[in-house]
């Protein structure tokens, strides 16, 4: 059945640094007949993005300017008229939280950018039983939402590595995934932008620390309880954060670990048939040799306790880059994202069969968020039943996207690659 509704997507943002790499990869690789709208609450910043675009590609549909205020009236209004919302304003539990209730509410598709677990775990709470109940019915099954937050550098490309191993032991060793052991083997980047360093600042404003450690575990985001062997640390590698991986080398704690442990770890328990009951994943960051390994990992520890004083939080933000601002592409040029990862099968005996991964991409990190934003999208309206029947609906993740994302991404630069190890 066609859509009645006025837009394909709008793009809630665009004139935020992420939002304005999202809108140019929509111009440039999606569909010239696509009914789409840019919105925000000042049309006078965003017509001249708009007369940008155009110029990028003028031969196409050209998008709405929508003024749109952050209250529930105007929200719900605008869900309405669309299938699905991109929504790059951060930080996200500033602003957001109304984007998704009037999506839940209304049966539109959403997508983010989001790195805030914290956030995340809040509208899971209060939003995902509403967006799966929409469907429920089946006079009104189409009205169900898919709701996927941290599709970006947080925490797509990790999400989707492990869901290509996870998919990989199941095609070729025709069993589950005991636990995938991953890394950020290189990231060259020319520095973060304005809003993702006022974000993370911010989320120290907003939460005390004892509530940010409890949405910060492994399993914080999981749709069922976690597996009851989870493999054990020593009390050395977490002191030192520094350890030797077989088929990584040395690693050590990574600062956007977390979410992307807890991404993928919801991913695993939306879809248990896939991964695996007893399924675990693990993400740190490749070093040279242990000592760095230390060095990173006390400095990280040092820098989170640090940033939990608020005149240091102050101090900080008078040297960093305003929000909506960033890097220049002259200046990204040269920016490389590559994570290794290695799966183990879940197989009797001393040694199980393991499968080596890589996602790569060159390229400015928010160029890439922006792709995979526009992607998923893409994915979403292309293929929503089978999205919904595989992640049963409601807040879920962008490995619930599956082959159709991945084949989608492969097409605008990102690579992944995986091969079981011979030995």
């Amino acid at each position: 059945m066609a859509s009645t509704r006025q837009y394909d997507l709008v793009l809630l943002g665009p004139t935020g640094y992420t939002g304005r790499f999202c809108s140019e990869h929509i111009v440039k690789n999606l569909p010239t007949d696509l009914k789409w709208a840019i919105a925000g609450r000042s049309p006078q910043k965003i017509e001249p993005i708009a007369e940008e675009l155009k110029k990028l590609n003028s031969d196409r549909i050209q998008p709405d300017v929508l003024a749109v205020q952050l209250n529930s009236t105007e929200l719900n209004e605008l869900a309405q008229k669309t299938r699905l919302i991109i929504n790059c304003i951060g930080p996200y539990h500033l602003y957001s939280t109304p984007v998704v209730e009037a999506c839940a509410a209304h049966g539109t598709h959403y997508v983010d950018a989001t790195g805030e677990t914290p956030w995340v775990k809040l509208i899971i709470d209060k939003y995902h039983e509403k967006a799966k109940s929409n469907g429920a019915i089946a006079s009104i099954q189409k009205l169900a939402s898919l709701i996927i937050p941290s599709v970006g550098v947080e925490s797509a490309p990790a999400d989707m590595l492990a869901w290509a191993l996870v998919k990989h032991v199941r095609e070729e060793l025709a069993c589950q995934t005991r636990e995938i052991d991953c890394c950020i083997k290189e990231m060259k980047s020319s520095g973060p932008s304005g809003g993702t360093l006022n974000t993370v600042l911010s989320i120290f404003d907003w939460l005390p620390s004892s509530e940010l450690t409890k949405s910060m575990t492994p399993f914080a985001l999981a749709a069922s309880p976690p597996p009851k062997d989870i493999p054990s640390e020593s009390i050395i590698n977490k002191l030192f954060g520094a350890r030797w991986i077989r088929d990584l080398g040395t690693v050590t704690t990574s600062p956007s670990g977390m979410a992307d442990i807890t991404i993928v770890h919801r991913s695993s328990t939306l879809m248990p048939e896939l991964y695996g009951k007893r399924f675990f994943f693990r993400q740190f960051l490749h070093v040279r040799n242990s000592l760095i390994g230390v060095v990173v990992h006390i400095g990280f520890l040092l820098g989170i306790s640090l940033l939990m004083i608020p005149p240091v939080r102050a101090l900080v933000r008078k040297f960093i880059f305003a929000p909506g601002q960033g890097p220049t592409l002259e200046a990204s040029k040269n920016d490389r994202l590559e994570y290794h990862a290695v799966a183990t099968a879940d197989q009797e005996g001393p040694a199980p069969k393991r499968v080596f991964g890589k996602f790569t991409y060159h390229g400015t990190m928010y160029v890439l968020t922006g792709l995979l934003l526009a992607e998923a999208a893409m994915t979403i309206l292309k293929e929503e039943e089978k999205v919904k029947k595989v992640s049963r609906g409601g807040i879920v993740t962008s490995a619930t996207l599956g082959q159709d994302f991945v084949d989608r991404i492969e097409n605008v630069g990102c690579h992944i690659d995986t091969k079981t190890f011979q030995y």
